[in-house]
């Protein structure tokens, strides 16, 4: 019991961050967007390629990246503050950005591009998977990836759903604040990338 309530504490640890940097609430209107003018049938076709390709390279990237950054030599103290630094810089992007860009759709690959990537598993998915796979161990890590890659499909499915109670400018808010919530774990990315490569900051 004690084994299965730590995994699930270190499973709820790695469950927010990756809300954030998944970011399904700021992803939905460019789902509306790209998809407008699919058939419902169409859209579920989308949803399912997006969903299993951003599946497919988080978990990729959670098993196999400690390994390429062995072979490059790159600490994880290097790698929490270079992706502390791109998750702020993300954040300050979506959070200081106008309108975001709109893509052409190409209904044969949307699902998978950009759909699935980069806009599910984008840099700061991937840098985030990484980094809560060194802390908390990589199944906890994985699960929370792959639950909040589901989550965003189930918020795909009900997308008209949820722009008709909340409205663009509510759906815009909450992007918003996803987006200052993320820039600051990378700023706390970047302390404990810090306190890794100098142990004398945090002060024993």
């Amino acid at each position: 019991m004690d084994a299965f309530a730590d995994f699930l504490n270190r499973f709820l640890y790695c469950l927010l961050p990756l809300f954030v940097a998944v970011d399904p609430i700021g992803i939905l209107p460019l789902y509306l967007g790209l998809t407008a003018e699919f058939s419902e049938v169409g859209k579920r076709r989308v949803i399912r390629q997006s969903l299993l390709t951003a599946a497919i390279v988080v978990i990729g990237f959670g098993l196999a990246g400690r390994w390429v950054l062995l072979y490059l030599q790159i600490t994880i103290g290097d790698f929490m503050m270079a992706g502390g630094i791109l998750l702020f810089v993300l954040a300050m992007g979506d959070l200081f950005a106008t309108e975001k860009g709109r893509l052409r759709p190409d209904p044969d690959s949307l699902g998978a591009v950009p759909l699935g990537i980069p806009l599910i598993a984008g840099p700061a998915v991937l840098t985030t998977v990484l980094l809560l796979t060194n802390s908390y161990g990589a199944l906890p890590a994985l699960l929370a990836a792959v639950v909040n890659i589901g989550l965003a499909g189930v918020f795909f499915r009900t997308a008209s759903g949820i722009e008709r109670v909340v409205g663009p400018t509510g759906l815009r808010t909450a992007s918003k604040m996803a987006a200052l919530i993320l820039a600051a774990i990378g700023v706390m990315m970047v302390r404990r990338g810090l306190q890794a490569t100098f142990p004398s900051l945090t002060g024993n």
